[in-house]
């Protein structure tokens, strides 16, 4: 049964939500998934920040910010900007992932982000698991944003998960045979 919940996470794009809405409930769900994940010395450094319903438009508001000042002019696109934005408006939430930075660097700080990857993983095989879908996005200028996540000292922005009603049938995976990624000492 886990065998086949992990097989079948996929990412599901802002383009393929439903536009159902998605219960604070559920999202505690989610964050209560990733709460569990594995990590060293307890520092448990993973930081949710959610953003539903109105505050969407505040999201979006940090987002055209950060983008507008860190983008160079000779790279902005405006067409960019508005399929970011979009992503945005059409999720039921944006679950802004954050690792807080253990104070007594008691574990090198890989093992921190990697903690965080694996509170992910759980919100993302519990997304699955709700029959919601959701993928996870690390823009450039997520760093920007400092100052409007509130985020403390230590505390770095890893990107969004972009969360929604998802009701299709996810499309197969695929993986190369693990037999070739694998050497046998």
């Amino acid at each position: 049964m886990l065998k086949q919940i992990i097989k079948n996470r996929r990412s599901i794009f802002p383009n393929q939500f439903s536009g159902k809405a998605v219960s604070k409930e559920e999202i505690k769900t989610l964050l209560e998934a990733a709460n569990w994940a594995p990590t060293h010395r307890k520092t448990q450094p993973w930081r949710f920040k959610v953003f539903r319903e109105d505050s969407l438009s505040v999201l979006a508001e940090f987002i055209e910010k950060a983008y507008t000042t860190t983008t160079p002019e000779h790279q902005f696109s405006a067409f960019k900007l508005k399929k970011t934005l979009e992503k945005v408006t059409t999720s039921a939430a944006v679950i802004v992932i954050c690792m807080q930075r253990d104070p007594k660097e008691s574990v090198p700080e890989w093992e921190e982000v990697a903690a965080t990857a694996m509170a992910v993983q759980n919100l993302w095989l519990m997304t699955g698991e709700l029959g919601l879908g959701g993928y996870w996005s690390s823009p450039g200028y997520r760093t920007a944003m400092h100052t409007e996540l509130k985020l403390n000292t230590g505390e770095e922005c890893l990107g969004f998960f972009y969360l929604g009603a998802y009701e299709e049938e996810p499309l197969a995976g695929e993986r190369d045979a693990i037999e070739d990624k694998t050497v046998w000492f």
